[in-house]
Order: C-alpha cells, then structure tokens, then sequence
C-alpha cells in the first residue's frame, strides 16, 4: 500500500469543540506556501515504497528515511524496518539509506557484504559531496557550516578523511574557528540551515579569511529558503505561528525560529493535530500555519480541524513561489 496522504489515522481522539457553529469565533488563517514535502522527501519516501513492491517486506532503512515520525510509522505498516547502522540489517535484505545522505563508509560496507542497497540521499545534498570532493582534490581544507551531530552534516564530514573538514555552527565559532595554516581554505554548508544566520556566518568568515572558496550555487536547498521566504511573508501579519513538523527535523526548527526573528510574537512546534490546542488561538485575530519539508500535508489538515472545532476559519494562501522540481528514483528502481 503506497503513502497515502489521506490516511487519517492518528494517535488517541480527538476533543471535539464545545462551540456550536453560530458562537464560534472568526479567525483569519495565513497558510504558508510552499509548506510541506519537497522533492528529495518525496523522492526518498517513494524509493522505499517502490522497494518493499520489488522486493517484498521487510525493507531496512538506515536512519529515519526522513524526520518525520507519521512517514516513518506509515512506512513501517507497509514492510519498512528502520536501524541506525548496518550491523542490524541481515546480509541478505535490501537496505536504504536516508534522505540525509551517509558517510562514505556506510556503501563502502555495504558493499563489502555484498548487501543490496538503495541510496536515497536527496541529490541537492549529494552536490554537497561532490563539491566537498572537488575542493579536497584542490588541496583546500573545508569549513562546513551547519549542526553538530545532524546525520546531513555527519554524511558530508564523512565523505573525506577526517580532520580535512572543519565544522562552523554559529557566528561565534566562525570568529573564533582556527583551520590549518598554509592552505587553501573553502565553505559549504548544509542544506537546511537559516538563510538568514548562514548569509552572517559566511560574512564574517570572508571577513577574516578573504581567500575563501565558496560553492557556485547557494548550498541552502530551493525548499528551506522558499520555505523560510513564506514564513517571513507571515509572521508581520500573524499573532501565533503553527509549525508542523518533527523536533528534529532541521528545517522545521529553523522555520519557527524564523517567523519569531520576522516579528510574530509567538511560534511553536507541532507533529500532529491531537497535540494542538486550539484554545491557545483565543482572543486572535490571525495566526500562521507553515510545515517542514519532510511533513506531509495531511498533518496541516490535522491542525485545521482542531481549529475549525473552536472558530469559524477565514482561511488565506500566502504563496511565494512556486515549486515545480522532481527528482527521477534510482536506475535500480526506475527500470
């Protein structure tokens, strides 16, 4: 059964509204566009569907295919077996790996086990390698800007052998950020950071190292920064800021962090509607709703109706740009 986005099931009921429709209250709803799935998210969900079709149940998956708990349970109803390394995947079972991309390591293993595997990798970060690559046989050292620990930016530093990459988090540690003396210096960043925090990072870097190489092409992906471009559109006019999305999901936190530095007063995190209140929208006027990349838009529906329980919705599209990118499934599948 492939990913449907209309499956409605969701953790424990819902509270239904003690409103009737006459005494509910008008709220204006800003709905962020583009919100939701991007391409590479919508490519890796399909590659593991397309997998447990082919090959039949169970499908190991390295990591969360994607940061996102409602795709990763969908995926496991279906035949998806999600690990964190390859050690727990039976030699011969088909394996996955995440939209986050892997350490060089992960195929070089899988392939010593003569494992059969599927790279589900989003191509915008698989640019992120191959620049990371070329800069490398340049003979320049990498400074990479992005979240320690994140599996993007483990993937990336993993790529090259250690010590050739240098990670930056924030503007603090790019004034202070020391990479070996006597070489060529470039930058590259992962894909899913504030544009806004990114663009001063690489500021202050040029600042102080006025040589550095950087990527031909913004790194930030096409869906973060139209994503955040919404969000910004939003947050003047909302009092609240709904974001959809997983704690951990890199993109869905930049997005509240950006609608609070765009002047919404207010911003919070959801991963289902069964744990929205709606009562926190009494006495607005306006709020915002936006979703992560990796959340599919099922889940705004969800916060939509726990509104609709409590208020009469006057529901507006603030839309930014349109979005029309698709990324082709691996030969392996597409045959």
């Amino acid at each position: 059964m492939p990913f449907d986005p209309t499956d409605r099931a969701a953790p424990g009921g819902e509270t239904p509204g003690d409103r009737t429709p006459g005494d509910r209250p008008a709220l204006t709803v800003l709905l962020a566009g583009p919100r939701g799935f991007c391409a590479g998210v919508d490519r890796a969900i399909k590659i593991v569907e397309e997998a447990i079709r082919r090959f039949g149940a169970p499908v190991y998956v390295r990591h969360e295919i994607v940061h996102n708990r409602f795709v990763v349970q969908t995926l496991e109803r279906q035949g998806a077996v999600f690990v964190e390394e390859l050690d727990e995947v039976p030699a011969e079972a088909p394996v996955v790996f995440s939209a986050h991309g892997v350490p060089k390591a992960v195929p070089a293993e899988a392939t010593r086990r003569n494992m059969l595997y599927l790279d589900a990798t989003c191509p915008l970060v698989s640019k992120v390698h191959r620049e990371v690559e070329r800069h490398h046989a340049s003979r320049r050292h990498i400074l990479l800007i992005g979240h320690a620990g994140h599996p993007e930016v483990i993937g990336t530093m993993g790529q090259l052998p250690p010590g050739e990459v240098t990670l930056v988090e924030d503007a603090e540690q790019a004034r202070t950020v020391e990479p070996p003396e006597g070489v060529e210096l470039a930058f590259t960043t992962q894909t899913t950071l504030s544009v806004d925090d990114t663009a001063e990072i690489v500021e202050i870097l040029r600042g102080r190292f006025p040589a550095l190489v950087g990527p031909a092409k913004e790194d930030i992906c096409y869906a973060t920064t139209n994503r955040q471009a919404a969000v910004k559109a939003i947050a003047p006019r909302a009092e609240l800021m709904v974001v959809v999305g997983a704690p951990n999901s890199s993109n869905s936190v930049r997005l509240r962090e950006v609608a609070q530095r765009a002047g919404c007063p207010r911003a919070i995190m959801v991963q289902r509607g069964a744990e929205f209140d709606p009562a926190m929208a009494d006495g607005l006027s306006v709020i915002g709703i936006t979703a992560g990349a990796s959340a599919p838009e099922l889940l705004v529906e969800e916060v939509l109706a726990r509104l609709a329980e409590r208020f009469t919705l006057n529901i507006e599209e603030v839309t930014v740009a349109e979005e029309r990118i698709t990324f082709k499934l691996p030969a392996a599948l597409s045959a």
